[in-house]
C-alpha cells in the first residue's frame, strides 16, 4: 500500500508540473498580444565610450520587448558617432501600469568589444527596421 501511495503521490507531482509547464507554453512571448507604442529615448554619455540609454514603451509583452527598444537605440547611436559595435553592460527595467522602461548601458568602439554580449551595430539596426522598432 505504500508503494502505491508514493507511486500516486509521484504521478499527483508530475501531473501537476506537466499542467504548469502547459499553462507556461500556453502564454509565451510571442503568442501574447503586441501592440507597443514607443515613447521616447534618452541617451546619456558617461564616459568616453559608455553611454547611458533610457527608454520609455508602453504594450511590452515583456521586459525583451524594452531591451530590444534599448539595443535598438544603442546600434544607431553607435553608428551617428561612427563605430560598429557595441557592448550591453546592464539592463534594468521597471513597469508601471502598462507603462515601461528601461535603463540600460553599453558601450560603443569601432572594433568588436570583448564580451559575450556584443553586437554589430549595422546588423541590429537592419533587424530594428524589419520589426519595426524605432531607433535614435
Amino acid at each position: 500500500m505504500r508503494t502505491f501511495l508514493h507511486i500516486a503521490a509521484t504521478t499527483l507531482a508530475a501531473a501537476s508540473l506537466s499542467a504548469c509547464a502547459m499553462q507556461d507554453e500556453g502564454v509565451a512571448r510571442d503568442n501574447l498580444a503586441f501592440d507597443p507604442t514607443y515613447q521616447s529615448v534618452r541617451t546619456d554619455l558617461l564616459d568616453g565610450d559608455l553611454v547611458n540609454f533610457h527608454v520609455e514603451m508602453t504594450g511590452a509583452r515583456n521586459g525583451a520587448d524594452v531591451h530590444a527598444y534599448a539595443e535598438c537605440a544603442a546600434a544607431q547611436y553607435a553608428l551617428i558617432r561612427g563605430y560598429g559595435f557595441a557592448r550591453h553592460v546592464r539592463t534594468t527595467i521597471e513597469t508601471q501600469g502598462d507603462a515601461w522602461s528601461g535603463d540600460a548601458v553599453y558601450t560603443i568602439s569601432a572594433a568588436l568589444p570583448r564580451g559575450l554580449k556584443t553586437i554589430d551595430a549595422e546588423v541590429v539596426v537592419s533587424n530594428c527596421a524589419e520589426n519595426r522598432i524605432p531607433t535614435v
